[in-house]
């Protein structure tokens, strides 16, 4: 109704024109504007272009009233005026929408990030999404050296690429203590799309220099020519930088976190092994077979992990047997026999304060002493109720047993222990691990013969 109202509005200023009345013509287009204003771009420029004709038929028609083609005049340059302000003020809106929608879509896929990785690609995505420039960067140092880690538009040639001195030979110096990374980084994109850059800190929660946003444009931007970053812009890049900080730096310490717990547990297997193994060097080995052979079996890394920090911690519960006991050179009694077989609930136990050790590894040290026919402890579990991962590691820690001197025996030679462990196939192991073990043994052997 509304729109209507309006049209019949500029259809009646247009014959106030025709019929020589400058005054209705005035009152029509002031109606007209306070109706149209509101609506849509397109009716306001028609009812521009109305009181433009409008003005041009009472001139054609010999009006030379002076104050009326004043105030007609006025009329347009003022509705020109609030057409541009309306534009500009439109514009604007639609950019802040999107940082708004921007920022909001990429916070929560930064939240959802699982590494480094993916909070890396999250962060540049969402960059880009804010249209503050076409060419990005996010560039960190790895291994002492910065590289490109995320990059859009003239820079994603450098994706993965190291940035170094124009000599060409590494350097040591970081980004904080100079701005020569940007530079370079810059200098290897084509002039033209580096007209105006801006090079942006990420920091982490606290304060520590995690690497350098690079934004880099031309002096030309879609349908209209740009210059410098404005102060906008700027502010909107900072503010997205601090939260892409705070998501890379959140999981810059987890990783620092995991570290520090492999190093733990590879260095509380170590001190074990010195304690029951005087050749040295088994726990070494049987993570590094356990490993492989999760690998072969199409293990995902995670289930990897779990098995190899069970590896380093199988035999935790040692630590309360008695030396008389774990070093008799000969045979055990059967009460001797018992006090040995604790060790894998004893293990569990003194693990179950440590809340990052997945089940994985908690079952692997517990069971990893059943036996595939039931006739192991400490449970007696038989086949598949036995966890994959103490399944895959008694095959592995068998075979080390077999292969090294122990007090009581000599160590076996790598066919004999083979020639064992298939034949304790569907008895002791799980009869599938065994066949892939065997199997993957044999292949090193072959490779060695090749080599």
């Amino acid at each position: 109704m509304r729109l209507f109202l309006s049209l019949l509005a500029l259809l009646a200023m247009l014959a106030a024109a025709l019929g020589g009345h400058p005054a209705l013509v005035l009152g029509l287009a002031v109606l007209a504007c306070a109706a149209l204003w509101d609506l849509r771009e397109l009716w306001r420029t028609v009812l521009l272009g109305c009181v433009a004709a409008s003005l041009l038929i009472l001139v054609a028609q010999g009006e030379r009233d002076l104050y009326t083609l004043a105030g007609s005049l006025s009329l347009l340059l003022g509705l020109t005026l609030l057409l541009g302000s309306q534009r500009r003020a439109q514009g604007e809106m639609a950019r802040r929408e999107n940082v708004i929608r921007a920022l909001e879509k990429g916070s929560a896929e930064l939240a959802d990030a699982k590494d480094t990785g993916s909070v890396i690609r999250a962060g540049i995505q969402t960059l880009d999404q804010l249209r503050v420039a076409p060419n990005l960067a996010f560039v960190a140092y790895r291994r002492g050296t910065p590289h490109v880690l995320g990059a859009r538009g003239a820079f994603t040639e450098l994706l993965g690429k190291p940035i170094l001195p124009g000599n060409g030979k590494e350097d040591s110096r970081s980004v904080q203590a100079d701005h020569w990374v940007a530079e370079r980084a810059l200098s290897q994109i084509p002039r033209e799309q580096r007209q105006f850059f801006l090079s942006v800190p990420v920091e982490g929660l606290s304060g520590q220099q995690l690497g350098l946003l690079l934004l880099a444009r031309s002096s030309l931007g879609g349908s209209a020519r740009q210059g410098d970053f404005r102060p906008d812009e700027r502010s909107v890049t900072a503010a997205f930088a601090r939260l892409f900080g705070s998501a890379l730096g959140q999981w810059q310490s987890i990783r620092e976190l995991r570290d520090a717990n492999e190093l733990t547990l590879r260095s509380l297997g170590s001190a074990l092994e010195h304690r029951d193994d005087e050749t040295g060097g088994h726990t070494a080995r049987v993570v590094d077979l356990s490993e492989k052979l999760a690998r072969r079996l199409g293990w995902k890394e995670e289930a990897v992990k779990s098995l190899r920090w069970g590896a380093y911690l199988h035999d935790l519960g040692k630590l309360a047997i008695p030396d008389a006991i774990l070093h008799k050179p000969g045979q055990l009694t059967p009460d001797e026999h018992r006090v040995i077989q604790k060790h894998t609930t004893v293990g569990y136990d003194m693990l179950q304060d440590l809340h990052f050790l997945p089940a994985e590894t908690l079952d692997l040290v517990r069971y990893h002493h059943e036996r595939w026919d039931g006739q192991g402890y400490p449970s007696g579990l038989r086949g598949q109720d036995i966890p994959s991962t103490a399944r895959v590691f008694s095959i592995v820690d068998v075979y080390d047993a077999l292969t090294s001197v122990r007090p009581y025996k000599a160590a076996w030679t790598r066919e004999r222990a083979l020639s064992e462990i298939k034949l304790q196939g569907g008895r002791q192991f799980d009869p599938q691990f065994v066949e892939s073990f065997v199997l993957m043994m044999t292949e090193q052997d072959d490779a060695r013969l090749v080599r």
